[in-house]
């Protein structure tokens, strides 16, 4: 399963200091039993969330491990976190057969992300895979993502629907 969590800052001030507090927060997530990975993203993509975390996850379960409660969450940066992009989706997905675990992306390739009510895109030569959401805020019934080398983003440029998520 891909747990992920979209944020943004009301304070872009603050923005250097949120980037070095998220590394911890993801070097402590991945101590949950259940976590398996972690990983954030960011776009300057307008109408999307900056930030992005993605998450492997073996069950929901996770949620309610008395550990991770203690750890989740945006900290002492909660008063500054902008409304507008907070969203939490808990996704399954299969791929050849096999679920679907967050891609570990380097930092010449990037994240391409869609919401779609179906789990189709306009463009179907596009690779994406497919995110059925199952929990959390639901926020999107399907969500597509592709990782593409940094090289290949212009081939992108006519694609309204998309956000380019970049590794931080």
């Amino acid at each position: 399963m891909i747990f992920m969590s979209q944020s943004g800052i009301t304070d872009p001030a603050g923005e250097a200091a949120w980037r070095e507090w998220y590394v911890e927060h993801l070097r402590i997530m991945c101590t949950v039993d259940g976590i398996d990975s972690a990983q954030r993203f960011c776009t300057h993509t307008p109408g999307w969330p900056p930030s992005l975390a993605m998450y492997t996850i073996r069950s929901p379960e996770v949620f309610v491990d008395p550990y991770y409660q203690t750890i989740r969450g945006m900290g002492s940066w909660l008063d500054l976190i902008d409304k507008r992009y907070y969203k939490r989706n808990l996704f399954e997905g299969e791929r050849e057969g096999q679920a679907v675990v967050a891609p570990r992306l380097h930092r010449d390739q990037a994240l391409i992300v869609t919401d779609q009510p179906t789990a189709t895109f306009v463009d179907r030569t596009l690779p994406f895979v497919w995110l059925k959401t199952v929990g959390l805020d639901c926020s999107t019934p399907y969500r597509g993502i592709w990782v593409i080398a940094k090289d290949q983003l212009l081939s992108l440029s006519n694609h309204a629907d998309l956000a380019i998520y970049l590794p931080d």
